[in-house]
């Protein structure tokens, strides 16, 4: 088990709920590893990049744009002084079922690093909905 003893572990930030739960892990058991976030890579149209997204029809791909779509909308939200939670997750509810999106998993704003639904800034939005067959996620830091 101790054959390979790494120093530094990259996991993206598109999955940031699978980066915080390897961050406290690493902490609980005190390994000597240091957790690096990797910026979310996203495709031209704004979507994030993500094997699933093969499997999205034109059409569907096109719906899929509201996800990035409702995270800009957030952002904008937060930079021009909203605060009220609610409020920004009824604007990216909106955004997404604007373009016909019927299945929205969940729309939370958490913690960063206990991933604890928080009405506190900064904080993060992630976003789960599924797309035709496809399941895709998203999320954004709120300043």
């Amino acid at each position: 088990m101790d054959i390979i003893k790494p120093d530094i572990a990259v996991f993206g930030e598109k999955d940031y709920q699978q980066l915080v739960v390897i961050r406290k892990l690493v902490e609980d058991l005190d390994l000597p590893i240091e957790i690096i976030g990797g910026p979310i890579v996203r495709e031209p149209d704004g979507l994030a990049m993500s094997s699933r997204n093969a499997y999205l029809s034109e059409e569907e791909r096109k719906a899929a744009g509201s996800l990035s779509e409702s995270l800009m909308v957030a952002r904008e939200l937060v930079a021009n002084g909203m605060r009220d939670v609610n409020k920004i997750k009824g604007a990216v509810i909106r955004t997404i079922e604007s373009t016909g999106i019927p299945r929205i998993d969940y729309v939370n704003i958490v913690d960063p690093v206990t991933f604890e639904e928080t009405t506190a800034f900064p904080a993060r939005l992630c976003i789960a909905a599924f797309v035709g067959k496809a399941p895709l996620i998203d999320n954004c830091e709120l300043l």
